[in-house]
């Protein structure tokens, strides 16, 4: 479990967690938290229960949704329902377990204080549609309508694949650019038509422009870093028929 310097809060518990510490096997080892992939229901229930404790919940549940690369965030008390889409979820009610599934697109967690100082978190699964799309953008004002203070927000932005492991063809570049053309530093030629792209980087310079000046970022490569973390692109280069998926939660404690 990946905690960043920066971004705490007294009342909250989160975590950004790999792939190891559970019981999963094979390709989804071992601590793979997404069902309906190829894993086992039993195997993404106990690790999920693992997540759980490792937080300090007493909640049976992680809320997390069928994610769709979208601009949808959802404000949530202590249920979702189980089929429900969307990329990010915002609460204020104490218990209540929030997250994000990833395997190289960036998790990013959320901590606001409403005039009172109570909190309010948020999660958000932040690949570059989403990004472009606005996720993250929904996801604060969401907290905002939640009662957090604007000034009080900060965000932490987990492990996610980094601009060395993110090769991309001429004209990826171009609905990133048509939102706004300073987004062209976050992109490297390489050459034959290739470059790198910088999704972090991209990531912190949404949630700047959003207004979220605190930003911590984890700086590890899920790509690179394969015996810790769960990763897409890696999978997709090996040309493996399935991959697992790490987790990120984020809970207000009970008081």
């Amino acid at each position: 479990m990946v905690r960043l310097d920066g971004f705490t809060g007294a009342q909250v518990t989160y975590g950004f967690f790999g792939r190891k510490g559970g019981v999963s096997s094979g390709l989804f080892d071992s601590l793979n938290c997404t069902a309906g992939q190829g894993d086992t229901d039993a195997n993404v229930r106990e690790n999920r229960q693992r997540v759980l404790e490792a937080l300090g919940s007493s909640s049976r549940k992680i809320l997390t949704l069928r994610q769709i690369h979208s601009n949808l965030c959802y404000e949530v008390t202590d249920s979702l329902a189980a089929d429900a889409e969307g990329d990010a979820l915002v609460t204020s009610t104490p218990g209540t377990v929030i997250g994000v599934l990833t395997a190289d697109c960036a998790p990013v967690l959320f901590i606001g204080e409403k005039a009172d100082g109570s909190p309010v978190i948020g999660a958000a699964h932040s690949g570059w549609g989403g990004a472009v799309k606005g996720i993250l953008e929904a996801t604060v004002g969401a907290m905002v309508a939640e009662g957090a203070e604007p000034a009080t927000l900060r965000a932490a932005i987990g492990p996610c694949i980094a601009q060395s492991s993110y090769e991309v063809s001429v004209g990826f570049e171009k609905p990133f650019l048509e939102d706004d053309p300073a987004a062209a530093i976050f992109f490297t030629p390489q050459g034959a038509g290739k470059q790198l792209f910088d999704l972090p980087a991209y990531v912190k310079f949404r949630l700047n422009r959003a207004g979220v000046n605190r930003v911590s970022l984890a700086g590890i490569d899920t790509y690179s870093e394969e015996g810790d973390w769960f990763s897409f692109r890696r999978s997709t280069h090996r040309q493996e028929s399935q991959y697992g998926r790490q987790i990120s939660a984020i809970s207000i404690r009970n008081s």
